[in-house]
């Protein structure tokens, strides 16, 4: 080979290696420009993906980068996904949320919250006339939601235990539905006594007339806590930490774009949220014997 042509050869390869290069470095960038968003499955997954759509689409114009939401398959996947960096952005309960700080050595940061969650309340249901209080459901069958819920068990077992109920030593069966919505159908169908929920869901089914409010009711509502927030690794840059909190704050119910948006979150409006919020979840955990 002349020197001529080696150095055309030599001269392809650099420019074949060069165009590799890029190409990777394309790829890579575009694969980092994905926001990978998920929620706990405290609902029907056609919901969730019902309900997260226009916030979605949202993001993707406020941080010029795709969002991609993934259902998770329960809510233990939920905080694996985050702390095994398979997730940056994670809708959580206020138990879940406490489980991802513990599980990743305080490596996550709640975002922001709906301003109904600084005061979120959980719903017993029942279909019978004889349970009028939760010294009533001693001797009966009883689901709570998904074992890590926040408003679908931490919560109602909290309150139970406060007063003087234990469900593993003073109810006849317990059970767990997996979700809010399930708990409802388990109690309306008579497979078990009474449960309890999120009332933001129970507010939501009535709304939707999916309740027959002769047949159901409530007997019970807890009093107010901490509970739903949009948790992130805190490795994600802080430029991006801070657009997603602008982005969520931004949101405007007297705007009919927003409102939308809003609407499906059960949002009147987004607020800033910290870590230090959920240290009575915490607590009531430690002491209800869910966290070790």
């Amino acid at each position: 080979m002349s020197l001529s042509s080696s150095a055309r050869f030599i001269k392809a390869c650099i420019t074949s290696l060069l165009a590799v290069s890029l190409c990777s470095v394309a790829a890579l960038s575009h694969a980092e420009a994905v926001l990978r968003v998920s929620a706990i499955p405290d609902e029907a997954p056609t919901e969730l993906q019902r309900k997260f759509k226009p916030l979605g689409e949202y993001l993707e114009k406020k941080l010029g980068m795709k969002v991609e939401f993934t259902p998770v398959t329960d809510y233990a996947a939920s905080v694996e996904g985050l702390v095994n960096n398979k997730l940056d952005m994670v809708w959580f309960g206020g138990f879940t949320f406490v489980q991802a700080k513990v599980r990743s050595n305080n490596q996550v940061i709640p975002l922001v919250q709906r301003e109904e969650d600084e005061k979120f309340k959980s719903v017993f249901i029942t279909t019978r006339e004889d349970i009028k209080t939760l010294q009533d459901l001693k001797g009966k069958t009883f689901t709570f939601g998904s074992e890590s819920s926040t408003s679908g068990h931490l919560m109602p077992r909290s309150y139970l235990l406060a007063a003087h109920v234990d469900p593993d030593v003073d109810m006849k069966r317990i059970a767990f539905s997996g979700a809010h919505d399930a708990t409802v159908a388990a109690v309306a169908g008579g497979k078990v006594d009474a449960g309890a929920l999120n009332i933001s869901v129970w507010e939501k089914l009535l709304a939707q007339g999916k309740v027959d409010t002769k047949l159901v009711h409530v007997f019970y509502t807890t009093p107010g806590y901490f509970d739903y927030n949009w948790t992130v690794r805190a490795d994600m840059p802080a430029a991006l930490r801070d657009k997603l909190s602008k982005a969520f704050l931004a949101l405007d119910k007297n705007d009919p774009h927003d409102k939308e948006i809003l609407d499906l979150q059960r949002a009147t409006r987004f607020i800033p949220t910290k870590a230090d919020n959920y240290r009575a979840i915490e607590t009531a955990a430690h002491s209800a014997g869910l966290l070790k």
